[in-house]
């Protein structure tokens, strides 16, 4: 399974690794080979050293308190001190560094420094421009949040294959069935 890559942001990214999370609950980081792909087709890292258990744990920990800052900072709440920590502690952390080659661009990370870029990426979304460009998928089954760079800023789907064509063909087919309904009487 490839990764999915829709939210505008690596941190919001990370956070929505965790799908559907009011219905069915989707974990797509269920093995520590999961977590080494999701760096990789990121674009964050260029190659990484193999994940373990502990890795994945703190990976998934820190998810789980980015998802609780963005959803907070969203309903203008106050954040989670815990989450708010455990944040910031990844962030302080060594992150990958690119270097130069003949070829070009190349970054090589341990599981802690490509935790604690995506945890950068969450401090810089959180205090930064891009706060009001936050919104959540308007499907309700869906939890990802993306920013909506898109002109007018009236994006509603985190995207249209994942969520927007079947909230579309879904509200096409009771439009159908009304107008049917309607006919018969």
């Amino acid at each position: 399974m490839k990764h999915v890559f829709l939210c505008g942001n690596p941190a919001l990214d990370l956070a929505c690794t965790l799908r559907a999370r009011r219905t069915e609950r989707f974990e797509t980081l269920d093995a520590p080979d999961r977590l080494d792909a999701w760096y990789l087709e990121s674009g964050l890292v260029d190659a990484v050293s193999p994940c373990r258990d502990t890795d994945l744990a703190r990976a998934v920990a820190v998810r789980e308190a980015i998802y609780a800052l963005v959803t907070a900072r969203l309903a203008g709440d106050g954040y989670d001190g815990e989450a708010l920590a455990l944040v910031n502690e990844a962030a302080r952390e060594p992150a990958a560094a690119p270097q130069l080659t003949a070829e070009g661009r190349w970054v090589e990370a341990t599981p802690a420094q490509a935790l604690s870029t995506v945890a950068r990426h969450a401090v810089e979304l959180l205090s930064g421009p891009d706060v009001p460009l936050m919104k959540e998928c308007a499907n309700p089954e869906c939890t990802k949040v993306f920013i909506d760079r898109s002109r007018g800023g009236r994006r509603e789907w985190c995207g249209m294959e994942s969520c927007g064509n079947k909230i579309k063909a879904a509200a096409y087919r009771a439009r159908k069935k009304e107008a049917q309904v309607a006919g018969t009487r």
